[in-house]
Order: structure tokens, then sequence, then C-alpha cells
């Protein structure tokens, strides 16, 4: 079954982008106004978030944000068979060779990333930077085995490593006694667990409570901590800016750079709401 479904995906991404983006626009259709797929967990997200906005204008941001939704499900279909010239073209990374200096003094590199435009596609950074020192992804295992089997098999295609989230301390510490350094890639704008709730930020007009694991982890190696802006130019082509939130940790305060890292990434929601993954029950835990 694994294989079926697995080819079945790899032929629909033979299809030209243009064909994927007819199919995304019809799919828009059915899960916006048949399916409805998470629309109430979507509007209560926007009311709360923008309440001085009319609820024209948080319609407008709404069916945006389902639009980009399915491109993004056929951008990540497409990324079963595309190239590596072609995701290059259409993925530009700014900034790396910045990234890529920390490891001539022996340090890996940690890339927060956000469910912002095509986080997806940032698999393809490990295109960018040397064989021996690869982008590392950071996941949480998805229940369904069939799934997790093709989504990681889609996602290190490139070269890229993924290790499960549970693994993270065990590879960090096998990195640290073999010498080895690369970049970190997590993505740290889900809810943290109940009780993970260590450090609250007042984030998009709610008090959220904040991952700050990630931070954690920069100031016990003493890694220094980027940030991944991805901004959509036009539709299947981004930018991603590799921003430095803190480049020596250990000199910090307790959550600064949590802090700072919710603080781009509100400013980001601001200026394009739409592409951000609004379905997502972040404030489950708060709001309920």
């Amino acid at each position: 079954m694994y294989y079926l479904s697995l080819g079945f995906i790899k032929l629909v991404s033979l299809l030209p982008f243009w064909v994927l983006y007819g199919l995304s626009d019809f799919s828009y259709l059915i899960v916006y106004y048949i399916a409805g797929y998470r629309k109430k967990v979507v509007r209560d997200n926007l009311k709360r978030s923008f309440p001085e906005k009319t609820e024209k204008g948080r319609l407008i941001i709404e069916r945006k944000f389902y639009h980009h939704f399915c491109d993004l499900l056929f951008e990540s279909i497409k990324s079963a068979t595309i190239s590596r010239n072609e995701i290059l073209r259409r993925m530009k990374i700014l900034n790396y060779n910045q990234v890529i200096r920390h490891y001539d003094e022996g340090k890996s590199v940690i890339l927060m990333t956000s469910h912002y435009a095509n986080w997806e596609w940032t698999y393809c950074f490990n295109l960018m930077l040397p064989k021996d020192k690869p982008f590392y992804q950071i996941y949480k295992k998805l229940s369904n085995n069939m799934s997790e089997k093709i989504v990681q098999h889609i996602r290190t295609r490139f070269g890229s490593v993924a290790v499960e989230v549970q693994e993270l301390f065990p590879t960090l510490s096998t990195m640290k006694t073999e010498g080895r350094v690369g970049m970190i890639g997590m993505v740290s704008d889900q809810s943290p667990a109940r009780n993970g709730m260590k450090y609250f930020s007042q984030f998009l007009n709610q008090h959220t409570p904040v991952i700050t694991g990630t931070e954690l982890i920069a100031k016990k190696y003493d890694f220094p901590v980027y940030y991944a802006q991805i901004r959509k130019v036009k539709r299947g082509f981004y930018t991603c800016n590799l921003l430095p939130i803190c480049v020596n940790p250990a000199e910090t305060e307790k959550f600064e750079i949590t802090e700072k890292y919710i603080r781009i990434l509100e400013n980001e929601i601001l200026a394009e709401p739409a592409y951000w993954l609004w379905s997502h029950r972040r404030w489950k835990y708060v709001n309920n």
C-alpha cells in the first residue's frame, strides 16, 4: 500500500505547475465551500487575532488563506519529483553564507522556522550546505505509519536528515562526540504540551504559551540561532532570508531568544496574515 500511494503521489507530481494550480483552484472550492475544513477553528483564530478588523476584512484573509493552503498541498505533492534546479529557482535562499561561517567555528546552527508561507520547501536548504554538514529536520512523528514514511521520503530526497523530536538530544550528543556540525531546523510556533507551558507572550492579541525547547538547546550547546523568514513572492515562488536572532545564545537572558522569535513571527503575520497556518489549534489550552 505504501509503494502504491507513493507511486500515485509521484505520478501526480509529474504534472506541470499550471495543471497542479488548476487542481488547487478546484480543491479550494471543495475544501472551503463544501467540506468547510476546520472553518470554525480558522474563524475563531482570526477573530481573536484581529478583533479590530471588520467581519468582511477577516473573511478576505480567510478565503486567501484557504487558497494558499490548497496551493501548499499541491506544492508539497510536487516536492516528490521536483528537480534540484527547479526548487532552487522557486525557493531563493538568501544569506546562507553567514550561517556556514559558524561551521568554521565548530558550531552547529539552529534555524527557527514557522508554519508560514511554504515551510515544507525548506528541505531544499540541504542543497546549499556542505555535504558533510547537512540540514537536520526536527519533526514530530505522524500517527499514521504510511503517511509518516511518505512524508519523510519526500523531505529527505535531497539529502537532509529527518530526526524525530524524541531523538534530538541523543543525536546532538552523538554529533558533539564525533565533532560533526550542521543546520538544525525546528518549527517553533506550535502550541507546547500542557505540561510544557513555561513561558507566555502576548502574541496576536492573545496570552500565548510559547515553545521554549529551541532556546534551551541553543543555550545548552551555544548554537547561533537564525530565523527562516519565508516570503511568498508570487504563486509558486518564495524567498527565504536567514535572519540572525542570536549568535551568542549563552550570553542572553532567559526567554530572550524565544521572545525575539515570536516578535519576528508576529510581524510577518501582521504584514501578510493569509500565509500562516490558521487551521492549527494554536490556543487550544488557553481559549477553551
